[in-house]
């Protein structure tokens, strides 16, 4: 919230207001950008101005003062474009608009167009009523820490314009879809067919519907689309990655192979396989690590993160390969991945990360992985899977309207009956959401029954601890 307004000369002396958000200075990146409820700071067209040119001024450092811009299916999605594209203008920046695409999408094209950044308006997987706005560097990768503090900072300062003849132009990229859609398929072997599999693709009415459902017919499945509709207020709506349910039902009324599952701006997926049963990012980690091992030899390791179930590190070790966790969020994973030099991650909501295939997690690129494993062993999608036995494990969401410790006796008592309860055989996990004004809290065990009143029990304690 805006705490008061003050007043700082800019670079000609002259006094302009300045909007303190916070005490000292702001903290506005989460784990994956900025976010948060439409109309309600940080996103407002004003502050998304205003954060359109402190990253103008920080990522058009250099000779290339050049940035891409894409979105996913969002209403506001239009009001933040232009915002942005003010913003980056005002500070000497130069646009290029790719209008609907995947996240993915703008960290390949941004690299392939030779781009200072890349900048994704979404806000992933929430409802439409929420929106954001995540970067990636030069090379297609998330901004380090370094560069977010920098943005962070100049948003202290006034605001400034370039001289008239040095504004920023803004131009349409006709053809992002085809170029993307190239790069996809080219992820996998060129003699890889799909031919004979029937595919359920849901796009989640978000960035994939154009692009997804093409990519798999192009290499020769039957595709039935689904979630590609998208009227800017029905992104991930029913549908999508964390709604699998209609995609279950899609599946079966087809008589389809599989299922895929995108959420809203395409960087993460889950599949269902002919049975109805969902595979989720642990499985599907597994089976392109397994891939890796036996058919190109790969000799690094996996990075899971907490959340990871017990049974895919027990899984992976089983393949004699390292396995790691990294924090929750897939910028952890990446970095985790660069220092000890592997190449295979993700988490188990189906962020994957194939470094030797892109520089950020895919939800089509994954996907087609799984689905080349598939050929590759000649086997279903439910042979690969069942190699992973899954633990039981329950993750229960608790809303919270302020920031909350939970390190705290009452807490820590609780979690350690639980831990004793479950001794070897289970995990708890405790962790603020870093997108979200949210408590996860994660029970994992054996007994699906004890695990779900854990869970519950834990839940109770930290409403409890909101409560105050």
């Amino acid at each position: 919230m805006v705490t008061g307004v003050q007043w700082a000369p800019n670079r000609k002396g002259e006094q302009q207001p300045v909007i303190k958000v916070k005490e000292g200075l702001m903290k506005i990146f989460g784990t994956d950008g900025v976010r948060g409820a439409v109309g309600k700071w940080p996103m407002t067209p004003e502050f998304v101005l205003k954060l359109g040119w402190a990253a103008g001024m920080v990522l058009g450092q250099g000779g290339r003062r050049r940035v891409l811009i894409g979105k996913d299916t969002r209403i506001s999605g239009y009001m933040f474009e232009s915002a942005l594209e003010a913003g980056f203008s005002a500070a000497g920046v130069d646009v290029r608009l790719l209008g609907p695409m995947p996240t993915p999408a703008i960290a390949y094209l941004t690299r392939t167009l030779r781009g200072s950044a890349g900048v994704v308006i979404s806000a992933s997987h929430n409802p439409f009523q929420d929106n954001g706005v995540k970067f990636f560097s030069a090379t297609g990768e998330k901004l380090p820490d370094s560069v977010e503090a920098e943005i962070e900072e100049l948003l202290e300062s006034p605001m400034t314009v370039a001289a008239p003849n040095a504004l920023g132009k803004a131009q349409r990229i006709d053809d992002a879809g085809g170029r993307y859609i190239e790069f996809c398929k080219s992820t996998v072997d060129i003699g890889l067919s799909l031919a004979n599999l029937k595919i359920v693709v849901d796009c989640a009415h978000g960035a994939a519907y154009q692009v997804a459902p093409r990519v798999f017919m192009e290499l020769g499945a039957e595709v039935i689309r689904m979630g590609v509709e998208p009227d800017g207020l029905n992104i991930n709506d029913g549908v999508g990655s964390t709604e699998p349910d209609a995609l279950i039902g899609a599946v079966a009324a087809h008589q389809a192979d599989l299922g895929i599952a995108l959420d809203g701006d395409g960087d993460r997926v889950l599949l269902v396989d002919a049975d109805g049963q969902v595979l989720d990012g642990d499985i599907l980690l597994y089976i392109i690590a397994a891939d890796r091992k036996h058919r190109l030899g790969y000799g690094g390791g996996v990075v899971g993160t907490q959340m990871s179930n017990l049974g895919l590190e027990l899984a992976i070790k089983n393949l004699s390969m390292p396995f790691i966790r990294a924090r929750v969020g897939d910028r952890y994973v990446h970095e985790s991945l660069k220092q000890h030099g592997w190449l295979i991650g993700g988490e188990s909501s189906g962020h994957i990360l194939c470094l030797d295939r892109h520089t950020t997690g895919d939800g089509i690129i994954a996907a087609l992985q799984v689905l080349a494993a598939m050929r590759h062993e000649q086997k279903t999608l439910r042979e690969l899977a069942d190699v992973v036995r899954i633990y039981p494990q329950t993750l229960v969401n608790v809303r919270t309207e302020r920031k909350i410790d939970l390190d705290n006796p009452q807490m820590n008592a609780a979690i350690r009956q639980v831990e004793l309860a479950m001794g070897d055989t289970g995990r708890v996990l405790l962790r603020a959401s870093g997108t979200e004004p949210l408590i996860r809290v994660m029970v994992e065990g054996e007994d699906s029954a004890q695990v779900a009143q854990f869970a519950q029990d834990l839940a109770g304690v930290v409403r409890d601890i909101a409560a105050r």
